[in-house]
């Protein structure tokens, strides 16, 4: 289970280095092996590669009213691996239709992990911040 959050910086070539606290359990379950696509909510998502082929099925198995989603998930799914230093490539085409620029936030969401640009995270959080909170979380107890 991936969490907590971290702000960090792409490089030149658009590469994420992957925080430490990820990279040995990322190398040791997935080999390092990654699949990166887009979440029609504007951000990208990071699975492993086993994860991902659990969830691609699943995809892939939605009727054919979907299938506009599906090109999204699916069609824009690049597979990645990890280099020696513990860097991914996010390549230029899911950079530009997400907006992601060199600030980034990668938040740890259990099963996979959601990559955002800076900016637009904390756009969407104040906005959601400002919004009537759902009743299920006013319901959750801690």
């Amino acid at each position: 289970m991936y969490q907590g959050a971290s702000s960090l910086s792409l490089d030149a070539k658009g590469r994420l280095s992957v925080p430490t606290r990820h990279r040995d359990v990322l190398s040791a379950t997935a080999a390092g092996q990654l699949t990166i696509t887009r979440h029609p909510h504007g951000y990208l998502m990071v699975f492993t590669r086993p994860e991902w082929e659990k969830t691609r099925e699943r995809i892939a198995a939605l009727p054919m009213e979907s299938q506009w989603w599906k090109r999204i998930l699916l069609g824009n799914a690049m597979d990645v691996d990890m280099d020696g230093t513990g860097r991914v490539l996010v390549s230029p085409e899911l950079r530009a239709a997400t907006g992601i620029s060199r600030e980034v936030m990668l938040f740890g969401m259990g099963n996979h992990f959601e990559l955002w640009d800076k900016g637009s995270y904390e756009a969407q959080e104040a906005q959601h911040r400002q919004a009537e909170m759902p009743d299920s979380i006013k319901a959750f107890s801690f």
